[in-house]
């Protein structure tokens, strides 16, 4: 699967996963991941076809498993931004028949704060913890859970309606406040797939996407220690203080996925 004339680098990052250097970038065949492990192996590489709209990849059983995983996240992404959809770096709860996503820089809380909902939140269970997908469907705002869910494996094929999108901060005392649309935007777009917002084509698809969602879902600011109160808190500004039963009761065991 070689480059095609008019090869341009995206984005270069390291993938830690599989011990590899990868390139993203686009060429008049379409968009080129590469993958290069550092033990000097095969470059994995997956190509998307605008043209043809078909995918390749040229994986055997000696690659690291990590590189196909990612391949195939980065190749469906491609596929969903097409499809008013993307895959969403956060945590992903689901909670009386709604989805709530939670986002925020690596190592903010996300999951820590998606596990305090499933243990002090009768009824809340996580949905996905890494990256769920989201998106409109039949003009509504929805959240999927996907086959990529980071270190705490929990893979279901359900999708909810999205009740609200909550971007975290660390902070001494818990705090809570609704976001302006342009605030609501600037909470989105950095937990967007990185490499895609270096093309102007797939960075216009994907604020129109943010758009769509902003104009349908709340999103609000947590700055919030990592304890129940913080997510009692959240629940209570989402929900309403009337519909949940906040205490925990010893039928809402911890529904962490394992």
């Amino acid at each position: 699967i070689p480059r095609a004339a008019g090869w341009h680098e995206l984005h270069r990052f390291d993938f830690t996963d599989a011990d590899a250097d990868c390139r993203f970038g686009c060429d008049q065949a379409g968009f080129l991941l590469e993958m290069s492990p550092r033990s000097k192996t095969a470059t994995a590489r997956f190509r998307m076809s605008g043209v043809e709209n078909c995918a390749w990849c040229n994986l055997s059983p000696a690659h690291h498993p990590a590189l196909f995983r990612f391949g195939l996240w980065t190749l469906f992404n491609l596929v969903a931004l097409h499809r008013d959809a993307v895959a969403i770096h956060a945590s992903a709860i689901r909670y009386r028949g709604r989805g709530v996503l939670f986002l925020g820089e690596s190592g903010t809380g996300k999951s820590t704060h998606s596990r305090l909902w499933c243990e002090n939140i009768p009824g809340s269970t996580l949905l996905n913890d890494d990256s769920p997908i989201l998106g409109v469907s039949e003009g509504s705002v929805r959240v999927w859970g996907s086959p990529w869910s980071g270190k705490v494996p929990c893979y279901r094929n359900e999708s909810y309606p999205v009740a609200a999108i909550v971007r975290l901060v660390q902070a001494p005392e818990n705090r809570i406040r609704r976001l302006a649309p342009v605030e609501a935007f600037g909470a989105l777009f950095p937990s967007a797939p990185p490499a895609f917002l270096r093309d102007a084509g797939l960075r216009d698809t994907i604020c129109t996407l943010l758009g769509k969602i902003i104009e349908q879902v709340p999103v609000y600011r947590l700055a919030c220690r990592p304890d129940a109160e913080a997510a009692r808190l959240a629940c209570e500004t989402l929900f309403g203080r009337a519909l949940s039963p906040l205490r925990p009761t010893p039928e809402n065991p911890d529904r962490r996925c394992r």
